[in-house]
């Protein structure tokens, strides 16, 4: 994760009125390269947050089938996640690399909303030019930001795919802001002093894909991602590090 630049005016603390998140994202390991700090600052403070994942990960190791890495990834995505106190993990199986933006995704994570009644959304941002525009955003990441996006609207909403209604998920407009994750104008942080070391085991649980990935030593390879990023955060946020996102109010 490239760090964000600090010449840009402070960021507002996160609203903090809220008792149950879910974060919706395309991959395992997603939300462990930033967030994952201010997941378990909140869940320390025991607010309720549960992850949705749209794909098993399973193109993502080259030397692994999907069907030997799918499983994988999901245990490993399960261990990280509890490392920061999140026990509910869920997965929709769109196919990892190729996720479609569309009303079957938009459902699926309406689905979820209704299942679990958020207050507060976490997703990643659907934008192209993401990571400081330094890196080209992922077609899985930009369908799934978008789809979530949407689907808080979806899920209030009990004319559009009036089926869940049919399943028992009744409508549900509880949710009172939506939080992106990677944006290039964030607007909201969170401190994570407390959940920075946390957010470092939760990642090094991704240890098969982390290694998959560099030959660097994986704690020094984690590390070097988490750490200066809540630095250089932190350093529109009083000093102190952090976890900015780009918070709308609904």
């Amino acid at each position: 994760m490239t760090e964000p630049t600090t010449s840009a005016s402070p960021l507002e603390p996160m609203p903090d009125d809220w008792r149950r998140a879910l974060a919706v994202v395309a991959h395992p390991d997603d939300l462990e390269y930033g967030c994952s700090a201010a997941i378990a600052v909140w869940t320390d403070a025991g607010r309720e947050v549960a992850y949705v994942l749209a794909t098993r990960g399973e193109a993502g190791i080259d030397t692994l089938p999907p069907a030997e890495c799918a499983p994988l990834r999901e245990r490993e995505q399960r261990a990280s996640a509890a490392v920061v106190g999140v026990t509910e993990v869920e997965f929709l199986d769109h196919p990892d690399g190729v996720v479609e933006y569309g009303t079957a995704l938009r459902r699926d994570i309406a689905a979820a909303i209704r299942r679990h009644r958020p207050e507060l959304v976490i997703t990643l941002t659907h934008r192209e030019e993401v990571w400081g525009g330094t890196y080209w955003n992922t077609p899985d990441h930009v369908a799934v930001g978008r789809a979530a996006l949407d689907a808080v609207a979806d899920a209030g909403n009990r004319w559009i795919f009036p089926e869940l209604t049919d399943q028992g998920l009744q409508p549900w407009n509880g949710v009172r802001w939506v939080a992106v994750a990677g944006s290039d104008t964030p607007t909201h942080a969170v401190d994570a002093t407390d959940g920075l070391e946390r957010a470092v085991r939760s990642l090094l649980e991704h240890r098969t894909y982390i290694e998959a990935l560099t030959d660097q030593d994986p704690e020094e390879y984690v590390r070097g991602i988490v750490l200066p990023y809540a630095r250089a955060t932190g350093e529109r946020f009083g000093g102190r590090p952090a976890v900015a996102f780009q918070v709308f109010g609904r």
